[in-house]
């Protein structure tokens, strides 16, 4: 019975205080502040406290950290029983990875003199590479354990880091929202994942892997907080003044396109004309994902609501066909529909900066090249090697997501986790304590137990 019961009472505590304590010693050993935060440094130069980062980065961040544990949390509570996972397992994953993102990509990138430098602008990137691994956790929403998700994000945020290091240190891409390194990283990471995760028998749980009328209430509440601020998303680490102030144009014009199509693709993919909830708080967002690449470039509004209006109108259309063929046919069991929310829409952000960049030019950029496109600005290389650049990336990307995704995925099928059994996915009362009326009987519970470990034995 040990190796299935779903107990936490050892395994947790063991896993987040030895987790904790390497961070710990690694942060003392590796991790110092950098000059815009360190004390000495900072007074070692001559300027104004007021032209200190944290006055240009610190609202961006504040505004990533709000979508990173309401927007995503929160967006994820639409099933009925699993209100306490969605919200407090993304808070546990989230807090470890931002730590751990810390170290991974200051290993490959912020490195100075053998220490990591940190600062606010670090902070965002944590943000962001933890936004990639939550992103995957809604693809096996209510169907890990919270050991299960600490092991994904573990091994997840170190593939995000090279995969990272890669794409924008070695090849020079851009990327400034992440279309490809946070969200078609996430998702395909997350699909794969849950594809060798596939349960046979998941039809047991499917009267809980649904929403009720106040469920959906509180992941509009995720909806809207990720709305209103992916603006500041895609342009946090963005290059100050136009670069910075262009990209958050470009995703508004993009977010506020995209909501529009979203109703509309609802209704008329409806067999009686009603909307669909399910749509709204997911599909509406993908116009933030899909300009995140092209953001900072010289898209234009006009070009940024296109993107975003094929974005609303692919992403229902996943949700509506796409979602039921993935799971019949190729057995990818997606809670939250993370495909259609972050992985097409994803794909279609990282064309449109491919074909953005290719068609870059003096006459419209002018000394403004240097910011958006320096490769091309010192003549290293010109306008259509950068966009070829983009295509490379994203098929590195998919590649490197879906081969980590294939083996975490297995190393994630160990019996040792404490999986809830396949009778009792999307049950908050698995691992939580909760209210007497919504707890599964605990009959219930150890019957399970008691079935899965016959089978294992037989």
């Amino acid at each position: 019975m040990a190796d299935v019961s779903t107990s936490m009472r050892l395994k947790l505590p063991v896993v987040c205080f030895i987790l904790e304590i390497i961070l710990i010693i690694l942060f003392g050993a590796l991790v110092q502040y950098d000059y815009e935060t360190d004390a000495k440094e900072w007074h070692n130069q001559s300027h104004n406290d007021y032209e200190n980062d944290f006055y240009f980065r610190y609202p961006s961040f504040q505004d990533v950290h709000v979508m990173i544990f309401i927007g995503f949390g929160f967006l994820m509570t639409f099933l009925q029983k699993y209100g306490f996972g969605s919200v407090g397992f993304n808070f546990l994953i989230a807090a470890f990875s931002l730590q751990w993102a810390t170290l991974m990509q200051g290993f490959f990138h912020g490195m100075h003199g053998g220490k990591i430098h940190v600062g606010v602008e670090s902070m965002i990137n944590a943000d962001f590479c933890t936004g990639s691994v939550l992103i995957s956790f809604g693809a096996v929403l209510g169907k890990t354990s919270p050991i299960q998700l600490l092991t994904m994000a573990m091994f997840e945020v170190t593939l995000f880091a090279v995969n990272e290091f890669i794409l924008l240190s070695l090849l020079g891409t851009r990327d400034a929202g992440g279309s490809m390194t946070i969200h078609t990283f996430g998702a395909y990471f997350g699909l794969m994942v849950t594809r060798i995760l596939y349960r046979p028998h998941l039809d047991k749980s499917k009267h809980r892997n649904s929403s009720v009328y106040h469920s959906d209430l509180f992941a509009m509440i995720g909806t809207i907080y990720l709305w209103m601020f992916w603006p500041s998303f895609n342009s946090a680490i963005t290059a100050h003044g136009d670069d910075q102030h262009r990209t958050a144009l470009n995703t508004y014009y993009s977010l506020a396109a995209c909501t529009l199509a979203t109703y509309g693709m609802s209704a008329v993919t409806s067999h009686d004309g009603k909307l669909d909830m399910v749509h709204i708080q997911n599909a509406a967002l993908a116009g933030g994902v899909a300009v995140g690449t092209a953001g900072e470039m010289m898209l234009t509004p006009f070009g940024s609501m296109i993107v975003g209006f094929l974005a609303g109108i692919i992403s229902v259309l996943g949700f509506k066909f796409l979602s039921p063929i993935l799971e019949s046919k190729l057995k990818i069991q997606d809670t939250c529909g993370v495909h259609n929310l972050h992985g097409m829409p994803g794909v279609l952000g990282a064309i449109v900066g491919a074909v953005t960049a290719a068609l870059a030019t003096m006459d419209v950029y002018g000394k403004g090249m240097e910011d958006v496109f320096p490769a091309v600005a010192d003549g290293s290389i010109d306008a259509s090697k950068q966009g070829g650049v983009q295509a490379l990336s994203l098929a590195i990307t998919l590649g490197i997501a879906l081969l980590g995704g294939l083996i975490v995925g297995f190393i994630l099928k160990l019996p040792v986790f404490g999986t809830p059994p396949d009778t009792l996915c999307f049950e908050d009362g698995v691992y939580w304590e909760v209210p007497e009326s919504e707890a599964p009987h605990e009959a219930q519970l150890t019957t399970v137990r008691t079935e899965e470990t016959e089978k294992l034995s037989s």
